[in-house]
């Protein structure tokens, strides 16, 4: 069968690539490179041994996208990564936000009809939660959105399921926690344009050198150490998670025709957990200091997983202390310039 990878590029994207090749399916890829690199698909084809069906195009390019679709008739499936995702930066740019993310989600679903293309696996988000008491499961009420980038998640789901009742379509929707960590041959990662919003990366880049100082966001939270708590998720294991998504659609394994799994592992660790087990495992002593607390920052959120592990026959394998190896191994191959 053949998949459509939107931000195929992209770190998650990159990732699923890799899993949905070594799984025996037939990959295409489309990304605009506005927040990845070219590189990344030489990668891929050293990490699979085959070179990338890959064509760059931009989802709000509507013309493009459907002159793309016709030129590949034989597409089974998508799965749509292609999205801006600074949660910061949709404040200060919320139009950029509803312009890729929504209108780019409607130009690609126009294109998919057009194609008579039925089937899609939605990257969404625990953003769409906002502030739940944990552990979150998929019935956990909707509130308005915190942010712009999380309100186009939730606008996404909603179009999706609209059209669910509208056309035939099939749409599966992840949302994820915490991706982080990077592929054990350190060749795809997490690679952030100019300063990091997630955790990870900037701990890396602090233990490198390329950051001077990691600031932790408060420690006067209710929390056992005072810190924020996150479910982390190897986002090895996550991109296996969209195979088995797509292996739930196309063995048309699912009853109702709009269809949602959280993706974690169930648990949360606090901040200076995260940045001890790093310590710990990478041997590196890492310079930080506790700092104010972060505007809309949560206090603690991590997944219900009990869906994911009865439908779709999925659950996370690797450990923090993995992620954090893999996070760790993936930024000295960035310092050494080994990449491309």
């Amino acid at each position: 069968m053949k998949i459509l990878v939107t931000g195929g590029a992209g770190y998650i994207g990159s990732h699923t690539i890799v899993e949905l090749i070594q799984a025996g399916y037939d990959v295409l890829a489309i990304d605009n490179f506005d927040n990845s690199y070219p590189y990344v698909l030489d990668n891929l084809a050293k990490i699979t041994g085959r070179t990338i069906a890959f064509e760059k195009v931009d989802i709000r390019d509507k013309s493009a996208l459907k002159s793309y679709f016709q030129l590949h008739k034989d597409i089974d499936a998508v799965i749509h990564f292609a999205a801006n995702k600074a949660v910061g930066e949709s404040v200060a740019k919320p139009l950029k936000y509803y312009e890729n993310n929504v209108g780019g989600t409607v130009n690609l679903l126009e294109a998919m009809q057009e194609a008579n293309i039925d089937q899609i696996v939605f990257s969404s988000s625990c953003t769409v939660y906002g502030e739940a008491n944990p552990p979150v499961n998929e019935n956990a009420p909707i509130p308005i959105a915190q942010s712009p980038y999380g309100n186009t998640k939730q606008i996404c789901e909603e179009i999706l399921h609209d059209q669910t009742i509208a056309t035939d379509l099939k749409v599966v929707a992840l949302r994820y926690f915490n991706p982080v960590g990077a592929h054990e041959s350190a060749l795809i990662g997490e690679l952030p344009i100019g300063i990091p919003n997630n955790l990870v990366p900037f701990i890396t880049q602090t233990a490198i050198g390329k950051r001077e100082i990691l600031t932790v966001f408060g420690n006067d939270y209710p929390t056992p150490d005072g810190t924020c708590i996150r479910d982390y998720i190897h986002v090895v294991d996550l991109a296996l998670a969209h195979v088995a998504a797509i292996d739930f659609l196309t063995q048309k394994k699912y009853t109702d025709s709009f269809s949602v799994f959280n993706l974690g592992t169930g648990r949360g660790n606090s901040v200076l957990e995260v940045i001890q087990t790093f310590e710990a495992v990478c041997g590196v002593k890492l310079n930080y200091q506790i700092g104010p607390r972060r505007a809309g920052d949560v206090v603690q959120v991590y997944a219900a997983c009990e869906k994911a592990a009865n439908e779709l026959g999925w659950k996370t394998k690797k450990t923090l202390e993995e992620c954090m190896l893999s996070a760790w191994k993936w930024e000295k191959a960035i310092a050494s310039n080994t990449l491309n």
